[in-house]
């Protein structure tokens, strides 16, 4: 192996495992780092726990998160089928159906939803998550609009991969204005990325708090 190459060592391929509990949370959260793991090569799946029936017709939103997937560059889909908003009561079924895909999928990269969350599905997620990853040597949690307390102290660069997060998250038409704020999917996403950039000193940036990270 010559100097050159020992320095700058050809970088594995990665296995990717991001959740979320409902059709959208990825693309708000980590759409365009789930883009860029893809453009690098890397084989993306994601698992959405519920088809968010209680915010829109689930047909409708699991198509939309279908369209998603692809522009991502996602190899596969993996549903919960689980009922909108009542995961709390389904924690040990969803522990199940999570340890399945994992011994399936066998992925060295994982990202879930932050656990400190004003939504009772989010929070559940995100505690089983950290049980059923603890052998898996790379977790991170990424940020959704309903996050508290998020302190990143990672940043992965979008900037080149910004446009595939935002057709991403064109193709949740159905939820572009149902944020309850008087701004759309596409302008919280902006502003954070831009927010997060700055912290992270990039242009655009999604930022994500370890649960463990492997150097």
């Amino acid at each position: 192996m010559n100097e050159q190459s020992e320095k700058h060592p050809i970088q594995q391929k990665r296995t990717v495992l991001a959740l979320a509990p409902h059709p959208d949370d990825l693309e708000i959260g980590c759409g365009g780092t789930l883009a860029e793991h893809a453009e690098r090569g890397d084989e993306v799946h994601v698992f959405i726990a519920t088809f968010g029936d209680v915010g829109g017709v689930a047909e409708v939103r699991q198509a939309e998160q279908e369209a998603a997937s692809k522009i991502l560059g996602v190899k596969k889909i993996h549903w919960g089928g689980f009922p909108d908003t009542q995961l709390p009561q389904r924690t040990q079924d969803l522990m199940d159906v999570l340890e399945r895909i994992i011994a399936e999928v066998k992925p060295d990269m994982v990202y879930v939803n932050y656990d400190e969350d004003t939504h009772q599905d989010h929070r559940t997620l995100a505690q089983v998550a950290r049980s059923i990853t603890r052998y898996i040597p790379n977790v991170l949690y990424y940020e959704t609009p309903s996050s508290m307390n998020f302190e990143p102290s990672i940043f992965m660069d979008i900037h080149d991969v910004l446009s595939f997060k935002i057709k991403a998250l064109e193709a949740h038409a159905s939820q572009v204005e149902a944020t309850h704020v008087t701004l759309n999917i596409f302008e919280i996403a902006l502003a954070t990325a831009r927010f997060r950039g700055v912290q992270g000193k990039l242009s655009c940036a999604e930022a994500f708090v370890p649960v463990r990270l492997r150097l």
